[in-house]
């Protein structure tokens, strides 16, 4: 491991998104089963029916550690594949990580919520023919009933986990596997909901006596916060459902802080109950909120 350059021993705790540029994927698989006149109102979709999604991640300060939550899509694939997706924006996953003032090689720990190509694929490059982790100093952090779920995949999800995303982690000895005590940050919570995939991995991050929640893709946008809107792609959705409930009713009654990887938008809400349910509250944008 390199020494960190611009990290103080003894730093403020501090939180921030990352931007990491847009994407696009359909609208309907992003809806499941709400009708499109609904969700289009939300979220417009294009001549192919796609709609545009935000990749933003997370950084986290906490003493003499730096960490990375998600990595987004990369920038290592073809251009077929880019093609699929209209990768578009003019940030990056690194040049946001410089714009916070600090470099790749600050980072110490890296939080893949799960392994999906959208949320792993900024953490590795392509030098040549090789294949390395972008944060060479740091440590990568995922559940490893996740990781066997992803090494071996089922049909459903087989062409999100792609192995030049997942491999060279583990090949460069920079993997590490989450386990009850194994996480060196004494003010994260690790939450594990398994509806979209198996033991995806929410951090819940205790700020100024509040609870910031990073929703990954349980509730990927603010249009996702209704209980019936819930992903075509999700695995389990009647589990899903439950999940958000749970996860909604308890921000509500503890005014959490909500954090959308992929609302083009907007990046944090929160909400509260009412006669109806659980509302919307107030949004903005994360620094806003705390």
């Amino acid at each position: 491991m390199g020494e960190k350059t611009n990290l103080p021993k003894n730093s403020i705790m501090s939180l921030q998104t990352l931007d990491t540029g847009f994407f696009k994927l359909d609208g309907g698989a992003m809806f499941g089963v709400v009708p499109k006149p609904l969700w289009h109102r939300l979220n417009p979709a294009d001549e192919q029916n796609r709609c545009t999604w935000a990749m933003r991640c997370l950084l986290y300060e906490q003493g003499n550690r730096l960490l990375v939550v998600d990595t987004g899509i990369g920038t290592k694939q073809d251009a077929k594949f880019f093609g699929h997706y209209d990768l578009h924006g003019d940030s990056t996953l690194l040049s946001s990580i410089r714009k916070a003032g600090y470099t790749e090689t600050d980072v110490t720990d890296v939080l893949l919520t799960h392994l999906h190509f959208d949320h792993v694929g900024g953490a590795v490059q392509r030098s040549g023919d090789l294949l390395a982790p972008v944060f060479s100093n740091a440590t990568h952090w995922v559940h490893p009933e996740h990781w066997q779920w992803a090494t071996n995949p089922n049909p459903r999800e087989k062409a999100s986990f792609l192995k030049e995303n997942i491999l060279p982690l583990q090949e460069s000895g920079q993997l590490q596997f989450l386990t009850e005590h194994s996480f060196p940050y004494t003010d994260v919570d690790l939450h594990y909901v398994d509806g979209h995939t198996e033991k995806m991995a929410l951090p819940l991050f205790r700020i100024n006596g509040r609870i910031v929640a990073y929703l990954a893709d349980l509730i990927p946008s603010l249009a996702h916060v209704p209980l019936p809107y819930v992903m075509s792609y999700d695995v389990r959705p009647l589990l899903t459902m439950d999940e958000k409930t749970s996860l909604l009713q308890r921000a509500a009654a503890e005014n959490w802080i909500l954090v959308f990887e992929h609302d083009p938008v907007t990046e944090a809400a929160t909400v509260e109950m009412t006669e109806k349910g659980v509302r919307l509250s107030e949004t903005g944008k994360l620094t806003e909120l705390l």
